[in-house]
């Protein structure tokens, strides 16, 4: 980790140098660790230490980008040089005014001594706590134990400065037999709070229920989604329509809605980068402060996120703290999502389903509709029938082709705990949920 310092002294360098009147510079870096296994043995273990430099100048209303990882005096200013070179060859964007002017930004504690200094022989000792109930049942175990401790220093030529370090911990497994396998997964900032042992308790108590799975007719079926299921969908809602860009230009679901119901009242999702249940981080690619912004109230549509381009747009307006770094098409999305847990366990979820399908995780989601938020994907890793409240038999994974919107109408019962389910790298905080009514469409071999 190269400390708040140095990183200040790499952007004020960079803003030094640069020509255009207006530049920005996101300086990062990272520690990070992993230990990989397969086959029920640690193969991989490996540590990385980098640095990224991303320079955004502005000249005339065109904008250019540049990165790199040569921190050096010359390194820079050649990045520099680089990025006012491009800025040269685009075309003029009237929306491309100031940049944002420094606002007060409040800390957030979410860097950990324990999780920045855990050892590969730590990490080794958790990794057993997983293989070996694998190795006794004749299972096959894969996955990783990551650590990571970050820093991430923004600064501008109006006097945004900018400074955040942080940890964060993961733990993913996957469990196979010869027809059947189980997941596990858990993420934190702190390294002690994540259960190795419970994690490969789980996939393995999954990969041995799983054997032999058997297929079902698609149709509409109960069902009880765990964590990380949820958590693609509550990602997949965020990105097709709750950051402002998409309502803007006419492809959020939320266009004409806000105020009005568009979910079950049991449906409550917000974004809050101060939250330590989640991975916080606590302003957005321009240095500016995150606000807990509430999307969906009950079922009600409220909000959605802003960056400076986007708020500029609309009078009143200001930035929520949900810019992505320069340049991107996608506009500010919500990064760190969370939805309300309610009160149920999954043991009770369980007991009042007549008949269902219990989901572990979904498998290679997509987007068909976004003004719909129709996703399609199929299940994997522990997919089975539910009869009279108790798991009858495993299933031979499925299609699903389903509304968000629509699940999200049908929710009958919230967990009570939330879990960190990551998506395309995004902490999403979700409980897991039942809903009546879910449209499985084929059936996967």
């Amino acid at each position: 980790m190269l400390g708040e310092k140095r990183l200040a002294e790499i952007a004020e360098r960079v803003l030094r140098g640069a020509k255009a009147g207006q530049t920005e510079v996101i300086v990062a870096s990272n520690d990070s660790y992993l230990t990989r296994f397969a086959t029920n043995t640690i193969h991989q273990n490996v540590a990385e230490s980098g640095v990224n430099v991303r320079v955004r100048v502005i000249v005339d209303q065109k904008t250019g980008v540049a990165a790199g990882n040569d921190v050096s005096a010359s390194g820079l200013k050649s990045l520099v040089a680089t990025a006012e070179k491009i800025a040269e060859f685009q075309e003029r964007n009237p929306e491309m005014g100031l940049l944002p002017k420094p606002q007060p930004i409040r800390p957030v504690d979410a860097y950990v001594e324990a999780t920045a200094k855990c050892t590969p022989l730590e990490r080794a000792k958790g990794v057993e706590k997983i293989l070996a109930p694998a190795r006794k049942h004749g299972l096959d175990a894969a996955g990783a134990f990551a650590t990571e401790e970050q820093e991430l220093y923004i600064a501008n030529s109006l006097g945004v400065a900018a400074y955040f370090r942080g940890t964060e911990a993961s733990i993913l497994t996957v469990v196979m037999g010869k027809d059947s396998s189980g997941y596990g997964a858990d993420a934190s900032i702190d390294v002690s709070k994540l259960d190795p042992e419970a994690i490969g308790k789980t996939a393995v108590d999954k990969a041995l229920a799983g054997k032999n799975p058997t297929a079902i007719e698609p149709g509409e079926y109960t069902v009880i989604l765990e964590e990380q299921a949820v958590a693609d969908m509550v990602f997949f809602l965020g990105y097709m329509g709750l950051g402002a860009t998409a309502v803007q230009e006419g492809r959020s679901f939320l266009g004409g809605k806000f105020g009005e119901r568009v979910t079950g009242d049991k449906i409550t999702i917000w974004d809050d980068g101060f939250d330590l249940r989640g991975i916080p981080v606590p302003f957005d690619a321009e240095g500016m402060p995150k606000e807990k912004v509430v999307l969906i109230e009950k079922g009600i549509a409220r909000n959605v996120v802003y960056d400076t381009i986007t708020a500029a747009r609309e009078k009143g307006r200001r930035s929520t703290g949900h810019s992505q770094p320069a340049p991107n098409t996608q506009g500010p999305l919500p990064l760190n999502p969370f939805m309300e847990p309610g009160t149920a366990t999954k043991e009770e979820m369980l007991a009042s389903t007549e008949r269902g399908i219990w989901v572990t995780r979904f498998h290679y989601t997509n987007i068909l509709h976004p003004v719909k938020t129709v996703i399609t994907g199929m299940t994997r890793d522990g997919t089975f029938l539910i009869e009279n409240g108790k798991i009858a038999r495993p299933l031979k994974n499925l299609r699903f082709t389903q509304s968000i919107l629509e699940a999200f109408a049908g929710v009958e019962m919230l967990g009570s705990t939330l879990k960190i389910g990551k998506v395309f790298g995004i902490p999403t905080c979700v409980p897991a949920v039942k809903i009546r009514s879910f449209r499985f469409t084929g059936g996967t071999q």
